[in-house]
């Protein structure tokens, strides 16, 4: 696991990505990431993202308690956490409202059908949760199902949620999600979607076990 030193660096840098791509605006969204098996680090509440610098993020433990930094965790590192308790596997998670993506689910439209291979391969499917009250004890109720068997998934009228075995991984998911929404769209101005046939996703689904046994064996 990264040094504190650098794994603050690292969080700061993935949000200014996500500012600068427009997929958090003003105060939106929030990022975390372990410093340990009941240690993280996490975005602090009411500031902007893509201005943070290093000493502004704030250290808290398994029960959402600041055990350093200034200012107060995210209001929403509650639903993070409920993430972490289902998957010990996830080193950091992305909170963030890529708009495009967003519109889907305020739209009622999901995300869910299989029409790229890429998705399929790293993803395998993009599900959107119930909704619940934002800053809520509702959020980590509605997200817990969704995280223990996905990488990434859409809030209810609030964005969505990516989660990775580094903090890299998940904001290229978070990018992967708003790509997907923003091809759905372009597919369905020309006339609709059409998802991959069953076989084909069947295939996609066990080069995507096979990668994962690799991951696990190394």
């Amino acid at each position: 696991m990264s040094t504190e030193k650098a794994l603050r660096e690292q969080l700061v840098e993935i949000c200014r990505r996500l500012y600068d791509k427009e997929l958090i605006v003003a105060t939106d969204g929030n990022v975390s990431a372990r410093l340990g098996f009941d240690r993280f680090l996490t975005t602090p509440s009411g500031v902007c993202k893509g201005f943070l610098t290093p000493d502004m993020l704030v250290e808290a433990d398994s029960a959402g308690q600041r055990l350093a930094g200034e200012l107060e965790p995210s209001s929403e590192f509650g639903m993070h956490l409920a993430i972490y308790a289902v998957r010990p596997d996830v080193l950091a998670i992305v909170h963030a409202h890529p708009p495009t993506a967003t519109a889907f689910s305020v739209a009622g439209v999901s995300l869910e059908s299989p029409i790229l291979t890429e998705v399929v391969l790293m993803l395998g499917a993009i599900p959107t949760t119930p909704y619940a009250t934002p800053g809520t004890p509702e959020v980590a109720d509605a997200v817990r199902k969704a995280a223990s068997t996905h990488d990434a998934f859409i809030l209810d009228h609030h964005g969505a949620v990516t989660l990775g075995r580094s903090l890299d991984e998940a904001y290229y998911r978070m990018e992967t999600v708003e790509q997907t929404a923003k091809v759905h769209h372009l597919a369905h101005q020309l006339g609709g979607a059409i998802p991959l046939g069953s076989r084909h996703v069947a295939a996609l689904e066990e080069i995507r076990r096979k990668m994962a046994r690799d991951r696990a064996e190394k």
